[in-house]
């Protein structure tokens, strides 16, 4: 029952306190939005100070937030900038080694492709002397044969 009264009172613009949408005072100022506040122009002059030293309050900080932002920016930049240009002279040494290691390996391509030409010819020599060394031997048997005659 009780909760039912405090609903009614809340509705009723009573229960102690300001409205629910009134901002809390802590400086004990006069809010803007009491009606009965603005009947003297001194408190109308009151409250544009409020309003112009919050307003200048909120600007001092939007431009703190802008600097924090704008020197957060330039040191991201600048270690972007730092990264590519480290990135740029990774990649130069990298393309340089690369050409080298391409040359070296052709060289030793190169290399393989005559000495598998000089093998081809040394088949052949290997052939000849095989045919050679049964001439030698089959001489050799002659000549042995004629000197045991005797």
């Amino acid at each position: 029952m009780e909760k039912h009264e405090d609903r009614e009172e809340e509705r009723e613009g009573g229960g102690g306190g300001g409205s629910s949408l009134d901002p809390p005072n802590p400086e004990g100022e006069t809010p803007i939005s009491d009606p009965i506040a603005f009947n003297n122009q001194s408190e109308i002059f009151r409250a544009i100070e409020v309003v112009e030293r919050d307003s200048l309050a909120i600007a001092q900080s939007f431009t703190s937030l802008f600097a924090s932002l704008r020197l957060a920016l330039s040191e991201s930049t600048a270690t972007s900038l730092h990264h590519m240009q480290c990135f740029t002279d990774a990649t130069g040494r990298l393309q340089e080694s690369v050409l080298d290691a391409a040359t070296k390996g052709n060289r030793y391509i190169n290399s393989c492709l005559r000495l598998n030409e000089e093998m081809k010819s040394v088949d052949g020599l290997a052939s000849q002397l095989k045919i050679l060394r049964k001439h030698v031997d089959a001489l050799d048997s002659a000549v042995n044969k004629l000197l045991q005659f005797p």
